[in-house]
């Protein structure tokens, strides 16, 4: 028989689509090279408890999607060995949970690789996966036969009931399952793809769950407070009512009153906003006062009224006056010079003199102990300054001398505090050489003979004025002045 050139042609084409077709279904469909050589596939080994169903050439899944197959399932001295061969493209993290399931209820089960972190490293040929990692679907048997049971032990009008009011809750309310359905299948996308974050949230559960068992004593009594207030406010149910009936009308009333009252409430709050102030900073002195305030009381009460209604009532207070005049002098440290006190006759208003005026002695003086200089500082415990200033500033209380009275010139005290600085006085004449003192010049009284010396004590000469007697003994200088 003669073949044409034109029919071996043909037949080498068809041979040749007949052999891709081959090697196509060798390698697409039947995957002979990984079968033979595990090209593009790595081992992975599983241990199980037990087989579960699992059989070879299984599917193997990771996120839903197929990712290899099982390649031999092998008893153990402690369970079953699963060999997984998978795909080299796709990276599967170490960090993970086997779980055996099935696709329906007549078997085909499958291996589904749960990540346990998506960061951990990829998995890599010859890993296992340990048998508290792995979990396998309850004996299908077993759970039909308790399935038969449970059913068996429900009575039948009973289940006939439930069904009939099953259908009376839920019959028309399509709409609102599908709702809640679809709510349900977002959700679960919404936390497949917020997996890390669940898995972590239930990794860290365990401490906080083991924080509410330690402080199980106090949420205790906190529900049982909670018992006693609702069954408080059970009680005074009708109470309770009145004040929600009549609290709208009683806020409407307050209102129309505080508007009544503007503008004066909001001064009046104002000022009590700076009275508070005040208070604040004073408030250990405050205490203080209402401490004392009780004793000193009682203390006025015992010496002037102890002998009220009785024979000896016209003695008054059981108090001794004794005119102490000077004892201890007057403190004149820190005042005006007695050259330039006023005097008590003139009527006028001068501006004051610049500086602070009061005691500058020693604290620990006993000239004027309740003066200023001694005045506890209510922000600074255990400081006392004659200021507010310097209780609030670093500086402390330097005295300008211990005496009585001006001792050198005051402008050259070394305490860096303000002293009292006045115009020079009346003008006085002065010696030519310095060692002359200056004449001091203060007004005379003549009606009564009397003045104030430079050192502020009042004296009395009668017989400076022109209309004096001319014959003067030391009898009268030691005489008071007659009356005019």
């Amino acid at each position: 028989m003669h073949i044409t050139r034109q029919i071996w042609i043909q037949l080498a084409i068809f041979t040749i689509v007949s052999l891709s077709a081959i090697a196509v279904m060798a390698v697409g469909y039947m995957q002979l090279p990984t079968l033979l050589f595990g090209v593009g596939h790595y081992t992975v080994t599983v241990q199980l408890q037990e087989a579960g169903g699992l059989y070879e050439r299984a599917n193997v899944t990771y996120r839903g999607t197929e990712v290899g197959e099982v390649q031999d399932v092998q008893l153990t001295t402690s369970g079953v060995k699963a060999v997984l061969s998978l795909r080299s493209d796709v990276k599967i993290p170490s960090d993970l949970t086997a779980e055996v399931h099935s696709t329906s209820a007549v078997g085909e089960q499958y291996i589904a690789l749960i990540p346990r972190h998506a960061h951990a490293p990829p998995l890599k040929s010859g890993d296992q996966i340990p048998a508290d990692r792995t979990t396998v679907p309850p004996d299908i048997s077993s759970l039909l036969d308790a399935t038969d049971r449970g059913l068996a032990a429900i009575p039948a009008d009973n289940l006939q009931t439930v069904i009939d009011e099953s259908y009376t809750a839920v019959g028309g309310l399509g709409p609102e399952i599908a709702r809640s359905i679809r709510g349900g299948a977002a959700l679960a996308s919404a936390a497949r793809n917020n997996l890390d974050d669940i898995t972590n949230v239930i990794d860290n559960l365990p401490p906080v769950l083991d924080t509410q068992t330690q402080t199980s004593d106090s949420i205790q009594l906190w529900t049982a407070n909670l018992a006693d207030v609702t069954k408080q406010v059970q009680d005074n149910d009708a109470a309770l009512r009145g004040v929600l009936r009549d609290a709208g009308p009683a806020a409407d009333q307050g209102r129309q009153l505080l508007d009544q009252l503007k503008p004066t409430l909001p001064v009046l709050l104002a000022n009590l906003v700076s009275i508070g102030q005040v208070a604040v900073a004073y408030r250990n002195n405050i205490e203080q006062l209402l401490v004392l305030l009780p004793e000193g009381t009682a203390t006025i009460q015992a010496t002037g009224v102890a002998n009220k209604n009785t024979q000896q009532a016209y003695r008054g207070a059981y108090i001794s006056f004794n005119l102490n005049l000077n004892l201890p002098p007057a403190c004149t440290t820190g005042f005006l010079p007695a050259t330039q006190i006023r005097v008590p006759t003139e009527v006028d208003a001068p501006d004051r003199p610049a500086g602070d005026l009061y005691c500058r002695v020693p604290q620990d003086s006993p000239f004027n102990v309740r003066g200023a200089r001694n005045t506890p500082c209510a922000t600074a415990p255990g400081k006392r300054a004659p200021t507010a200033k310097m209780c609030e500033s670093d500086q402390d209380y330097v005295p300008l001398n211990d005496g009585y009275s001006w001792k050198g010139d005051p402008n050259a005290t070394l305490s860096g505090q303000p002293i009292p600085q006045v115009s020079p006085g009346p003008a006085a004449t002065s010696a030519t050489d310095g060692a002359t003192p200056p004449v001091t010049v203060t007004e005379y009284d003549p009606a009564t003979g009397t003045y104030v010396g430079p050192d502020g004590h009042r004296y009395t000469q009668t017989n400076l004025a022109g209309v004096a007697s001319t014959a003067q003994t030391w009898q009268s200088m030691l005489l008071p002045p007659a009356a005019p």
